[in-house]
C-alpha cells in the first residue's frame, strides 16, 4: 500500500520537491511495512527521520519565506510548529513501546501532511517562490 509521489504535488521549486519526494519515499517504507506486520520496526527510522526532516526542511522552506516577504510566513509557521507538535507527542508515546495503534497514528498524520499541508500550503508558497524570483530574474 504504497503513496507515491505526484505531479499534482509538485510546488515547481526544486529543493522543495526533492525533499518532499524523499518524505513520501519514507512514508511508502512505513505503509509497505504496516502491509507485512512490520510498521512497529519502522517507526524508530520515521521518527529519526523527521528529526532531520524538521530540521532541513522546515529551515530553508522558513528561509526562503523570511528572504521573499511571503505574506503567509505566519500560518506557514503555525502548520510547521503544530505538525512538530503533533509528532513529537506521537514519539513520546513510542518510548513508551511501540503498538499498532501507534503505527496507524503515525501513519494518519503524516499522510495526511503530505496530502493537505504540501498539496495546499507548500504549492502556494511553492508559487510565490518561484514568482518572486521570475520577477526578480527580469529586473537583473
Amino acid at each position: 500500500m504504497a503513496i507515491e509521489w505526484n505531479r499534482n504535488l509538485s510546488t515547481g521549486v526544486e529543493w522543495q520537491d526533492r525533499h518532499h519526494k524523499e518524505l513520501f519515499k519514507r512514508v511508502s517504507s512505513l505503509l509497505d511495512a504496516m502491509s507485512v506486520g512490520m510498521g512497529k520496526d519502522e517507526l524508530d527510522r520515521i521518527f529519526t527521520f523527521l528529526d532531520s526532516y524538521f530540521t532541513v526542511h522546515f529551515d530553508a522552506e522558513e528561509q526562503a519565506m523570511s528572504k521573499y516577504g511571503y505574506p503567509e510566513m505566519m500560518d506557514h509557521l503555525r502548520e510547521h510548529t503544530s505538525f512538530i507538535e503533533q509528532v513529537s507527542a506521537l514519539r513520546r508515546e513510542f518510548a513508551s513501546g511501540p503498538t499498532s495503534v501507534l503505527v496507524v497514528k503515525v501513519q494518519r498524520l503524516v499522510v495526511d501532511w503530505l496530502i493537505n499541508h504540501i498539496g495546499e500550503s507548500d504549492k502556494r508558497l511553492g508559487t510565490f517562490i518561484l514568482k518572486f524570483e521570475t520577477d526578480q530574474h527580469l529586473r537583473d
